[in-house]
């Protein structure tokens, strides 16, 4: 089959042909449908090799869906051709946050040496993909797995960090997105759906920023020296009772500190080597700073639900396999309108 694998560091993804895998007991087998692409894997394929925590090659993707194909021996609850999700963030289910469907914050997930597909284990930009656990599927029913797949990351991350802060957006209040690409622009839509605050959206390029009010931003302000003051004014001078960093580089988690007001909470889920400085007299008085990875199984199910009322629409580039190292080049010079997808079956 073919799969897009990174396999020397430092070097570009490959279309590559591997064996089809074939599903052990309480294993199953996907025909992927869609595989998302992501700046994650832009980070890993970043990394130096003694920073590299599993060995390569490694096929990409950890943005997945497909059709079930087979089901090892012990897999129940599954029909053949049924239509799933994939839960990326694979965890060992026994510990007390898996316990809670948290297997995003799984505690023994590194010493069992448990990765997730794309990001250590095999992933879903290839034309079939072997899941460990029929768990970490979630039912797609009759949603398009094209423009859907997304969510299972650049959904299900923004989700996790919007809901953790929701008690902070009351009416009134204001929110900030830096960042309106592949999460951003999901994250505008979200907040949007799940409270009633202003949502202020920041970006480089007036492209992105045409993206975000699209989607449903308020505001919408340019990423440079002025944007802390421009947002400060359009907050009345009080700041955000939440920001959320998409990007994560030093300049976008200074600016998400300096607009936090009073008691906000600012996440930085972007990984792009930003580091904040908390501090009396730094950061507004009793304002938090998280890190949230990802989201839970439970979470991944109401975002897939909240796609089914139409409150959420990823928008996407899609690309056959062949295309995938052009969607990754264009994704790394930030040319990518949203998020792009690959479709083995194009």
């Amino acid at each position: 089959m073919k799969a897009v694998q990174y396999r020397r560091v430092g070097a570009a993804p490959e279309v590559v042909t591997v064996p089809e895998p074939e599903p052990g007991p309480g294993e199953v087998l996907l025909k992927v449908t869609a595989a998302g692409v992501c700046h994650s894997d832009i980070a890993v394929m970043s990394w130096p090799a003694e920073q590299l925590p599993f060995p390569l090659p490694l096929t990409l993707g950890h943005e997945g869906a497909g059709t079930v194909a087979a089901v090892g021996d012990g897999v129940k609850g599954l029909e053949i051709g049924e239509s799933v999700a994939v839960y990326g963030p694979w965890g060992c289910g026994t510990c007390h946050l898996c316990a809670q469907g948290k297997e995003n914050y799984c505690l023994r997930a590194e010493a069992l040496g448990i990765r997730p597909p794309g990001l250590g284990a095999p992933g879903a930009i290839a034309e079939y993909l072997l899941v460990d656990d029929p768990r970490h599927l979630v039912p797609l029913g009759d949603l398009d797995p094209v423009r859907n797949v997304p969510l299972t990351d650049a959904g299900l991350t923004p989700y996790h960090a919007i809901k953790g802060a929701l008690p902070k957006l009351t009416p009134g209040g204001a929110a900030v997105v830096i960042g309106s690409g592949g999460l951003g622009h999901v994250g505008v839509q979200l907040l949007r759906a799940l409270s009633a605050v202003r949502v202020i959206a920041v970006d480089v390029s007036e492209e992105k920023l045409e993206l975000a009010r699209t989607v449903g931003a308020h505001e919408t302000v340019l990423s440079d020296a002025a944007a802390p003051a421009r947002i400060r004014e359009l907050t009345g001078g009080l700041g955000a009772q939440a920001v959320f960093d998409f990007v994560g580089v030093p300049p976008t988690v200074a600016m998400a500190t300096a607009v936090a007001g009073v008691e906000a909470d600012v996440a930085i889920v972007g990984i792009g080597g930003g580091v904040a400085q908390v501090q009396f007299g730094v950061t507004a008085y009793d304002a938090a700073v998280r890190a949230p990875y990802w989201g839970s199984r439970a979470e991944l199910m109401e975002v897939l639900d909240l796609a089914r009322t139409g409150a959420v629409d990823v928008h996407v580039e899609t690309y056959t396999i062949d295309e995938a190292p052009k969607a990754y080049e264009r994704l790394h010079a930030g040319e990518i309108d949203g998020r792009a997808v690959i479709v083995p079956s194009a």
